[in-house]
């Protein structure tokens, strides 16, 4: 999901009217913000997973704290990416229809909203935290191989600033979470002991 997002993701010049008209109205708009969603969803379950993986090591509650952190992170964030996906799309639609409305105000309004940036922004930060705190987790538990939760934990450490980094590199950062995920899932069934 986090592959997707970045790489389906229409990239304009948003700072001009054409280029946010463009990206904001173009059909690949909602499913890519949609795509990061239920990644947002996913991660937390996963989380859950680990905890129960390592609940009987010494890493059990701060895995456990990983999973809460990031389940409040994942629902702090959510509200943003819905008026991201949702609302600029049908606000684009609306002024492709009437050029009177200044689409780069209206969107502006709605990412820089005080209460919507903030929560945002926590809300990152806490995923943040989780995911470090999930790493922590995997190099205490002596269950797995230490290092297979540090590339999601990046990932997740960089999520907030690679938003002022230009396509490119926020292409490879989505690069970075999905294969960061996709280790540590790799991982954690391995030592799964249902398997």
């Amino acid at each position: 999901m986090f592959i997707l997002y970045p790489a389906l993701r229409p990239w304009h010049d948003e700072s001009t009217a054409a280029g946010a008209l463009a990206a904001l109205s173009a059909s690949t708009w909602v499913p890519s913000h949609t795509f990061a969603m239920i990644g947002f969803i996913l991660v937390p379950l996963g989380l859950l997973a680990l905890a129960q993986a390592v609940a009987a090591t010494r890493a059990g509650r701060t895995a456990v704290t990983a999973f809460v952190t990031s389940a409040i992170g994942a629902g702090l964030v959510l509200p943003y990416y819905g008026a991201e996906a949702f609302g600029l799309h049908a606000i684009a639609t609306q002024a492709a229809a009437n050029p009177q409305i200044d689409l780069i105000a209206v969107a502006n309004q709605v990412r820089f909203d005080p209460v919507a940036v903030s929560t945002f922004g926590v809300g990152l930060l806490a995923l943040a935290l989780g995911t470090a705190l999930a790493a922590v987790a995997v190099w205490r538990s002596g269950l797995m191989s230490k290092l297979s939760a540090v590339p999601f934990a990046l990932g997740f450490l960089l999520f907030l600033p690679q938003f002022f980094a230009p396509p490119a590199v926020r292409i490879g950062h989505g690069v970075l979470v999905g294969v960061g995920l996709l280790w540590l899932a790799t991982t954690l069934w391995r030592t799964s002991p249902e398997r």
